[in-house]
């Protein structure tokens, strides 16, 4: 029933996105695709778009490469400190949006750094790290070290080791960390809000025409199109890991 009554609300904005009228009303009476060509016609969604899609490639980028060197810190050394880096590195998708873009809005005004997109990668970046951790250090927890060491008895260097050893096993979790990273900077507006200025990516232009009354079917459109893309690369994620794990299984068994 719970996932039902979240399920609902995405479903009538699918609907309302084929409703021909301006007016919001149910039970529609007439289907259009009217307001999909209104939405791909207009500069200022477009251009929407492009921002938000340039945003969430970078964070994820971003999260690929310290979330990997963080997890791989955390699940192979031991030093001073190993957990509270751990607690660090997860917190802050724990902590409310508002205060992460509040304490990073204070953070860029203190060093004079000017709002841009690379200040809504940042934000972004600070929670998307903790998906690809959370899928590459719970990946390595699977693996045996005694591997690496073989590899390195046999005569392979690091980088040899990482790339013919480490990572044919790490490479669904770098995706599925990924896919979910990009899916959560794509339709984040809390901490966009704080960290983007003047700049308007896709959840902001939404934000902005709920707020000054905008054309109604046209948000709606947007809306539906922020869903279905947020959707996708979640349900690649799902299926990566689900297969990742059903094949180290069948491999331990055999």
């Amino acid at each position: 029933m719970v996932v039902i009554f979240l399920w609902i609300p995405l479903a009538i904005i699918m609907l309302y996105a084929f409703n021909r009228s301006n007016v919001q009303t149910w039970p529609i009476k007439h289907y259009s695709t009217h307001w999909f060509g209104v939405a791909w016609r207009d500069q200022e969604v477009r251009d929407a778009f492009v921002l938000s899609l340039k945003v969430a490639c970078a964070a994820t980028a971003v999260a690929l490469v310290l979330g990997s060197a963080a997890a791989f810190a955390v699940a192979r050394y031991r030093f001073f400190g190993v957990n509270t880096v751990s607690f660090l590195v997860i917190i802050p998708i724990a902590l409310p949006g508002v205060i992460t873009g509040i304490a990073l809005q204070s953070s860029f005004a203190v060093a004079g750094i000017s709002f841009s997109l690379w200040t809504i990668m940042i934000g972004h970046a600070t929670f998307c790290i903790v998906l690809v951790f959370n899928n590459v250090i719970a990946r390595l927890r699977r693996m045996l070290p005694s591997i690496e060491d073989a590899s390195m008895d046999l005569g392979a260097n690091g980088l040899q080791t990482f790339r013919y050893v480490l990572f044919p096993e790490l490479r669904s979790a770098l995706v599925a960390g990924a896919l979910l990273a990009f899916a959560l900077s794509w339709d984040e507006v809390i901490v966009t809000i704080f960290t983007a200025g003047g700049n308007t990516t896709i959840p902001i232009w939404i934000w902005t025409g709920l707020r000054t009354g905008g054309s109604g079917s046209e948000i709606n459109v947007v809306a539906a199109a922020v869903v279905v893309l947020s959707i996708i690369p979640v349900y690649f994620a799902q299926r990566l890991t689900s297969g990742a794990g059903a094949s180290s299984s069948g491999s331990r068994a055999s």
